[in-house]
C-alpha cells in the first residue's frame, strides 16, 4: 500500500433526523466521544424529507460514502417518516446495485436520540468500510470542462 492510500480519508456525507439521530450526534459531542472527523452532517426535519436525488448527487460530486439515519420504527415525531425513509431506501438500494455503486456505500441507520455510544460507533464503522472500499470511481461526474483546445476541428 502507497503513502498516498495509507494518508486517503474518506468523504462521508450523513443527512441525520433533527429528532433523533442529530440529538444523537449532539450528546455524542456534548460527551466528548471520539467519531471520525470527515463525516458532514446535514441536520434535516425528518429521514423521511431525504429525496434519492440528494444522495445520487452527493455521490455524482466526489462524496464517498453517504448514510441516512433517522428515529425508530415506532417513535418517528412525524408518526411514519421512517417507514417512508425506509421505502424509499430500499428502491434506492435496487438502482444503485442496477448501476454499479457499491453495497455499503450507501447506508441506512437508525439512531435514537439518547444513543451517543451507538452514534460514535456507527459513525466510526462507516468511516471504515467505505476505507476498505477506497475512494468512489463509479457514478462520479468528471469536472473538467472541456477546453476550446481540445474540441476537435472540423
Amino acid at each position: 500500500m502507497n503513502q498516498e492510500a495509507k494518508e486517503w480519508n474518506p468523504k462521508i456525507l450523513a443527512f441525520l433526523c433533527n429528532w433523533c439521530s442529530y440529538a444523537g450526534a449532539d450528546l455524542a459531542g456534548i460527551s466528548r466521544l471520539q467519531y471520525p472527523p470527515n463525516v458532514r452532517v446535514i441536520r434535516v426535519p425528518c429521514s423521511g424529507r431525504v429525496d434519492p436525488y440528494y444522495i445520487l448527487k452527493a455521490l455524482q460530486n466526489g462524496i464517498d460514502g453517504v448514510l441516512v439515519s433517522g428515529c425508530h420504527p415506532g417513535d418517528c415525531h412525524y408518526i411514519s417518516g421512517n417507514y417512508v425513509a425506509r421505502r424509499r431506501f430500499a428502491a434506492l438500494n435496487s438502482l444503485l446495485d442496477f448501476i454499479g455503486v457499491e453495497k455499503n456505500r450507501v447506508q441506512f441507520t437508525w439512531i435514537s436520540a439518547a444513543e451517543a455510544e451507538r452514534f460514535s460507533k456507527v459513525m466510526t464503522e462507516i468511516t471504515e468500510e467505505i476505507k476498505a472500499l477506497g475512494p468512489a470511481k463509479r457514478f462520479v461526474k468528471d469536472n473538467k470542462q472541456a477546453q476550446p483546445q481540445d474540441v476537435e476541428k472540423k
